[in-house]
């Protein structure tokens, strides 16, 4: 488990991708420090198991079905990624619970500046947007966010230039992918509201 507070930008130094799965080597300077083979790291917003450690190289593979269902596709050599290490006991939880299961992909739709912070606009898959409020938590790229705005098909965040230089999201562009986890909380919640929905039937009533 982690709390969308990104320790640093890493950058991928190697990266091999074919129709099975793609490696991906990736230069830590803070993360590195104690992370060992078979740890799990949030690779921006991707739960992904160190495979290899090379000094501050850290190698992670991805399986084609996390390809498919990420934005780690759009990876490429020189580009900066996320890095969070799990969560302990001990430490501060200043984001919110964030698993590193992606529920959706989205788009960096425009930036708008606001004061000293931007703010940023985000599409969404309804996947995602049925469980994004007003001043409710989502994960980008695996930074834990406030939700600013929501309609039918975008969100927005403001961000201040702090998270923007010490994370990713100061090389992307209009039209980048990004990784989207909805507030598991808001799952949950669902989940255990089904039995009482109007026109769905509790397992005493199908018997």
């Amino acid at each position: 488990m982690f709390t969308g507070i990104v320790e640093e930008a890493g950058r991928i130094v190697e990266l091999d991708r074919d129709e099975r799965l793609a490696r991906l080597v990736v230069r830590s300077e803070v993360v590195f420090e104690d992370a060992k083979v078979g740890d799990s790291i949030c690779v921006s917003g991707v739960c992904l198991t160190v495979n290899r450690r090379e000094g501050r190289n850290l190698t992670f593979y991805a399986m084609p079905e996390t390809l498919r269902r990420t934005a780690l596709k759009r990876l490429e050599v020189g580009r900066a990624v996320n890095l969070e290490r799990a969560m302990t006991p001990q430490s501060r939880f200043g984001g919110h619970i964030v698993q590193g299961h992606v529920d959706g992909v989205g788009e960096v739709v425009r930036v708008s500046p606001e004061g000293e912070a931007g703010i940023w606009e985000f599409s969404a898959p309804e996947s995602v947007l049925r469980y994004t409020v007003e001043k409710g938590s989502i994960c980008v790229e695996g930074i834990s966010l406030t939700v600013v705005s929501v309609n039918e098909v975008t969100f927005t965040v403001s961000i201040l230039p702090q998270t923007e230089q010490a994370t990713n999201l100061g090389e992307l562009e209009v039209g980048d992918p990004v990784n989207l986890e909805a507030d598991v909380i808001g799952k949950y919640v669902e989940r255990l509201l089904e039995p009482r929905l109007p026109g769905r039937r509790s397992v005493e009533d199908a018997v």
